[in-house]
């Protein structure tokens, strides 16, 4: 007996309800990725990073940006990212999940509400709970729920800024959030919209702007664009007033503490804004390729619905879910199972991720392959 037995009995717990989780190595065809522009393992992003080397660029920073750790990098991808989303200002951090932690523990204060999608991001909800504001949720999508929230703080006595967090393209239902009516909601109550848009930059949006790109340079709007999906390195990019990126800089523990990002990925992140902008024939193909898969989906298996290159399939079960994924890995596809707590009890599902790392023969295979798996389940 270790001095871990409660730690070896939780892992047995999870083992047995089906929700252990353990790392694999890539295997099989891609649907399960989030390089969704096929940028990571690109020729463009290595001719990037060789040309980035090749003028000095450095690797690490050596410490955090409030120390000697400001590359010129980070300054320049700063202010393109700000011309390019449409905002007064931008920084530049590690990851989505610094990001939302940043955002959500510095910028509500006391006696604020933040309101969020009740499945927002867990990154968001630590962020809520190292912050000092009162947090609410609402039904997901749902504007009228959020209304109501809204009056029923107000009727209580609420009285500071309302923050309303929500995601533009949610990551495990692949749905899209009524960003317009939100920021019709936002406007009218004068409150703060805080858009994620860490699912649908690159894909959505003129030249990949995503989703809030419309809405995205109103005063009262803060988006978050991470650069480890779509645009294929890592880190993310907070857009907004620049009192709200200055609050950061000044305030955020998990900005001021942090090693900042390496230079080499600044520089990265500033060639993949660039493709967006010079290479649109880039995010047609994608589309193709979703289309194609949505077709599909529906001709073979009678799946329908769909509205992004994430394409959840519900099981239910944990079990039954992560047989059907093992079964479709030995086939080829590289399809992972998603569980609770990632997902609300009772929804575990397939996350089919459509990217141009799969061809369209291969999507049609995969699908194909499914249908006598969910045909099994549901007997």
């Amino acid at each position: 007996m270790t001095g871990f037995a409660r730690h070896e009995r939780a892992l047995d717990a999870l083992k047995t309800r089906g929700r252990y989780r353990q790392l694999a190595p890539r295997a099989g065809h891609d649907f399960a990725s989030n390089d969704y522009l096929g940028l990571a393992g690109s020729d463009l992003m290595r001719q990037a990073a060789g040309d980035a080397l090749a003028r000095g660029v450095p690797v690490g920073a050596g410490g955090s940006r409030l120390l000697r750790g400001n590359a010129s990098e980070h300054v320049l991808l700063e202010t393109e990212a700000a011309a390019f989303f449409g905002t007064e200002a931008t920084l530049f951090m590690g990851g989505g999940f610094n990001a939302n932690l940043a955002i959500f523990s510095t910028l509500p204060q006391q006696g604020d509400l933040v309101l969020h999608d009740a499945l927002i991001h867990a990154s968001t909800h630590d962020g809520m709970r190292l912050g000092r504001a009162e947090r609410r949720s609402f039904a997901h999508n749902d504007v009228d729920a959020c209304r109501q929230e809204i009056e029923t703080w107000r009727a209580a006595g609420g009285r500071g800024q309302i923050w309303i967090a929500v995601e533009a393209l949610y990551s495990m239902e692949g749905d899209i959030a009524p960003l317009s009516d939100l920021s019709d909601l936002a406007q009218l109550e004068d409150a703060v919209l805080v858009v994620d848009e860490a699912h649908s930059t690159g894909v959505f949006g003129k030249m990949g702007r995503g989703l809030a790109h419309e809405i995205a340079p109103l005063p009262n709007v803060l988006s978050l664009h991470t650069c480890g999906k779509a645009l294929g390195v890592s880190g993310a990019l907070i857009c907004g007033q620049s009192v709200l990126i200055e609050t950061l800089v000044n305030k955020a523990r998990a900005f001021i503490f942090a090693t900042a990002p390496s230079p080499l990925n600044a520089a990265l992140v500033r060639a993949a804004l660039r493709d967006l902008q010079d290479n649109p024939e880039r995010r047609a193909q994608v589309w193709v390729g979703i289309h194609h898969a949505w077709a599909e989906a529906e001709r073979l298996c009678g799946l329908t619905g769909f509205q992004s290159q994430i394409m959840p399939v519900i099981i239910g079960d944990d079990k039954a879910t992560m047989q059907v994924a093992a079964a479709l890995q030995e086939q080829g596809h590289d399809i992972r199972g998603i569980r609770p707590p990632t997902v609300p009890r009772g929804t575990s599902r397939l996350r089919i991720s459509i990217t141009p790392n799969t061809s369209s023969n291969v999507i049609t295979r995969a699908f194909g392959d499914l249908v006598p798996l969910i045909q099994g389940v549901f007997a």
